[in-house]
């Protein structure tokens, strides 16, 4: 992880060698939509936050580089709406 705590293409690497039970040099960078699906389940747990992609940002994820923008932007967005006052949330 890097400072900031935001993955990085390698990390995804590493999860999806795990998801394969293969080694992180065997990951291809292109990725299909289960092992998409599988690094928002596992970016939700290691956040301890919900992931909700729209169908535009699912579908711009190609490579392990687009994992990576997607689900950090994702993350921080999950993030700011958890720490928003309960008024600025939309009434939850």
């Amino acid at each position: 992880m890097t400072p900031a705590g935001e993955l990085r293409a390698a990390d995804l690497v590493r999860m999806l060698a795990g998801f394969g039970d293969r080694a992180p040099g065997e990951v291809a960078d292109e990725l299909g939509s289960l092992e998409l699906t599988w690094l928002v389940t596992e970016t939700e747990q290691r956040y301890a936050v919900v992931i909700d992609l729209d169908t535009e940002e699912f579908e711009s994820v190609r490579t392990v580089e687009d994992a990576a923008r997607v689900l950090n932007a994702a993350v921080r967005a999950a993030v700011r709406e958890r720490q928003a006052p309960p008024d600025s949330r939309g009434g939850r």
